[in-house]
């Protein structure tokens, strides 16, 4: 039985990816527990993981102390208990821009394109495989408009969001971009998004981060 920090993932959830990106910046060493959600498995609605969180999402974290799920929860958390690498500036207006930005990201972008969404469509709306791919491209296009421009007036040097370090926003970034380019969604709107999202993904932090190098993702 480890002690380290146990981070309850799954390889394809942007919410787990935002966390484990947040872990590795911050070199937190932690045991990742896959909890897949494919179809045919949806170990998220075990009844072991359900006595575990009641929501049945990924991720969810537990370090001895506290138990908890919601990326932005645990990445505030983390912020608190492990400052000594911060994800948020120190001045008071630039932390209210990241996160900003960052909850532009997780609440108006990626709940509406997540995978019970998608299900739903398909299952409940009878929406095709176009009509999804165009509901998929719009509310991204809608999202990162804001975030470009965002970027572009406080990126200093085009390798993260906001000054000369990783935050909140890149922590965000950088998943949503992996998914609208794992769809095909165009991109050529956002330069400065994408530039700053290639370089985040030179780093180590980010590429081991990434979905398709976890454990799991082979399964």
């Amino acid at each position: 039985m480890t002690n380290l920090p146990r981070l309850y993932d799954y390889w394809r959830s942007s919410a787990a990816y935002r966390v484990r990106i947040a872990l590795n910046v911050k070199g937190i060493e932690y045991e990742a527990i896959a909890v897949s959600l494919a179809p045919g498995y949806a170990e998220h609605r075990s009844e072991a993981y359900r006595t575990l969180n009641p929501q049945m999402l990924v991720p969810f974290f537990d370090d001895g102390n506290v138990s908890i799920g919601q990326s932005i929860a645990i990445l505030e958390y983390l912020e608190e208990v492990y400052p000594d690498v911060p994800l948020l500036p120190t001045d008071r207006q630039a932390r209210a821009k990241v996160r900003s930005l960052c909850l532009s990201i997780c609440c108006d972008i990626h709940p509406l394109n997540n995978l019970r969404v998608l299900q739903y469509l398909r299952k409940f709306m009878a929406s095709d495989e176009e009509q999804i791919a165009a509901w998929y491209t719009h509310w991204i296009h809608e999202g990162l408009r804001a975030a470009e421009e965002h970027a572009s007036d406080h990126s200093s040097n085009e390798q993260f969001v906001f000054g000369q370090t990783a935050t909140f926003a890149d922590v965000a970034l950088i998943p949503q971009i992996y998914n609208a380019r794992r769809f095909g969604v165009p991109l050529d709107a956002f330069p400065t998004l994408v530039r700053i999202a290639d370089r985040c993904n030179e780093l180590p932090e980010f590429q081991s981060a990434a979905p398709e190098v976890q454990a799991d993702s082979t399964l």
